[in-house]
């Protein structure tokens, strides 16, 4: 892929991620409240999972069809799906609006569960 492709490539997937993103987070505060930030735990932890399967599934197919697709994939949809600036803002929030607490609950159960399903991800690719 030429470099100018895979940079649009990378801004389409981006686009799409950061969509679907903003589309979770207002269906899960719709769904859950918004007394703790569900929408960005939940993308974390899906995107997670996905950049570990396609990391794995790629570096065992490094010239497949998919591969083609992983400026698209990989940096462009799961960096935009994914983000950890919004839970670094949300954290912050949290402990402006005097519940440190939850603050803490929020760090102490994203990062392992982000790390599992990366791992669940890439034990998912095994198994194709």
């Amino acid at each position: 892929m030429s470099t100018w492709k895979a940079y649009l490539a990378v801004g389409v997937g981006s686009g799409v991620g950061s969509t679907l993103r903003y589309g979770v987070s207002l269906i899960a505060q719709a769904a859950l409240g918004s007394y703790f930030p569900w929408g960005t735990l939940i993308v974390n932890v899906l995107g997670s999972c996905l950049i570990g399967w396609l990391a794995a599934t790629l570096s065992r197919s490094p010239h497949s069809q998919l591969a083609r697709f992983q400026p698209l994939l990989v940096a462009g949809f799961c960096g935009g799906f994914t983000t950890f600036s919004l839970f670094s803002l949300e954290t912050l929030h949290l402990v402006q609006l005097g519940r440190p607490g939850i603050a803490l609950i929020y760090i102490v159960v994203s990062l392992p569960l982000w790390l599992g399903a990366a791992v669940v991800g890439e034990r998912l690719a095994l198994f194709r």
